[in-house]
């Protein structure tokens, strides 16, 4: 992912190393070619999202297949030392080693490139994950999974019989050309642009942080002056396209219509289920359990979005990388990324007030904001609820995305310029966010089953989910 990378990029150049920057969502072929022809000393990868972890996967056993010894680095928000010990080192012979954060980037390199210190730096931490991989064990072996089958009988069970589901004031596709960037900067959260920089706390507590404070106020006085800019200049073109849906649960499936009539399926959403045995009265949870089954013949909706703010992002980034100011590219990019998730913010509100109008009457402030007290849920393929990111390609297909919005959606799944959020729309009052967890074999053979794929495709993109070991999931 550019912003990390690039900060990191930075702080090792101003050390003297000379950094070869590749970009974003570039091939393992590229990647080692380019490592050869520069005679590189180590290589770096960085990952915002989860297909990121696929392609580590991949690269470090590529880097294995083709001979590399040189070490290799691994950062970026979806990675851990837990992640790496257990699905990444294991692929390759040579030092791996995961870097919490920028800060910690020349001290690795330090040892790593000092001949005097470099075997027993590789060594320490060879000899932690290894440990890390015996704790992972243990704890996984005490998770003890049910089957599918009375994991879907633990389902959440809700009273169709009661009040009817909001029917949506709008029902199709609504899209945006060219949103105002001045009505989403209300919308920014801040907490997460601090972190982006590696200044830990929450806005706006950061700000009079006897630590991080003074630099706190800095930046945000740096972020706020450029904000203005690309708001009043419009730097970027802020795109949107959302749906609502007549829609039934089928199993672990939401069934999407193209209208009223509920005959044939425009779209099969397929779901996952937690498989961990839990206490008495706690139920197994998949996002479907929050649509009125089909059985039950209750007219029920679902929705799907996404948004970019990152459309002439690239065009800023350039011109400020072309006067060597990393500072304002960086600033930039992670400016984009607050809008989008401003716009995706902003676009729920108006499906909970207007397009829906399950909350006309709605009325919250930006902390209430930013701690969801409201109504409903925005899971986004490839995150805890629904980890499968490969259901973006139906989110994609059913919005016809790439057409409204210039969204494009790579091979991993991973979305085109990258200030971008996709999800989806569910309304139930108990609707919540979760985490699918542990899973067996018995649900992956389901799940291939359901998508018309193959178990081996299945596993290879949960390959990269610390959530699935075919070895070690068996249901009890």
């Amino acid at each position: 992912h550019d912003i990390g990378k690039n900060i990191v990029g930075v702080v090792l150049g101003c050390n003297n190393y000379e950094v070869v920057d590749l970009g974003v969502m570039v091939p393992a072929a590229k990647i080692l070619e380019t490592a050869r022809k520069e005679s590189a000393d180590v290589i770096g990868l960085s990952g915002l999202i989860t297909p990121s972890l696929d392609e580590m996967i991949h690269v470090a056993k590529e880097m294995e297949r083709e001979g590399f010894s040189v070490p290799l680095l691994i950062g970026g928000a979806t990675t851990s030392k837990v992640h790496t010990a257990v699905k990444i080192e294991q692929g390759y012979s040579g030092p791996t080693i995961h870097v919490l954060d920028a800060s910690r980037a020349v001290g690795v390199m330090g040892n790593l490139l000092n001949p005097d210190k470099r075997d027993a730096f590789a060594t320490e931490f060879r000899e932690e994950y290894a440990r890390i991989r015996e704790n992972y064990a243990g704890r996984s072996a005490r998770k003890r999974l049910v089957t599918l089958e009375e994991a879907q009988r633990r389902k959440f069970h809700i009273d169709w019989s009661g009040p009817a589901p909001a029917k949506p004031r709008q029902i199709g596709v609504q899209t945006y050309a060219d949103y105002s960037l001045d009505e989403l900067v209300r919308y920014i959260d801040w907490t997460p642009f601090f972190r982006t920089w590696e200044l830990s706390g929450t806005y706006p507590a950061i700000l009079d942080d006897p630590t991080v404070g003074a630099e706190a106020r800095k930046l945000l006085a740096d972020a706020e002056k450029m904000l203005d800019c690309i708001v009043r200049e419009n730097w970027f073109t802020a795109r949107a396209v959302l749906g609502i849906f007549p829609a039934n649960g089928v199993g672990d499936d939401i069934e999407v219509y193209r209208d009223e009539h509920r005959t044939e399926p425009l779209a099969v959403l397929h779901h996952l289920r937690q498989q961990v045995e839990k206490p008495p009265g706690r139920p197994n949870l998949c996002l479907a359990d929050f649509v009125a089954p089909r059985e039950t013949r209750v007219p029920d909706y679902f929705g799907a979005f996404a948004v970019t703010a990152g459309l002439g992002l690239d065009e800023v980034s350039s011109r400020f990388q072309a006067d060597h100011d990393d500072y304002n590219s960086i600033l930039a990019k992670a400016l984009a990324d607050r809008l989008a998730e401003a716009f995706a913010e902003r676009m729920h509100e108006r499906v909970r007030k207007e397009y829906w109008g399950y909350a006309p009457d709605e009325s919250l402030g930006n902390d209430d904001l930013a701690r969801e007290r409201y109504r409903g849920i925005r899971p986004a393929p490839g995150y805890p609820a629904c980890p499968d990111h490969t259901e973006k390609r139906t989110l994609f297909e059913l919005l016809d995305v790439t057409t409204h919005t210039g969204i494009v959606l790579t091979e991993t799944c991973a979305m085109w310029p990258a200030a971008s959020v996709s999800g989806w729309y569910l309304a139930h009052p108990d609707a919540h966010y979760f985490g699918i967890g542990k899973i067996g074999r018995d649900q992956v053979e389901d799940y291939a089953v359901r998508k018309e794929s193959d178990v081996a495709t299945i596993e290879r993109w949960l390959a990269s989910n610390l959530s699935y070991d075919p070895d070690e999931m068996v249901p009890a």
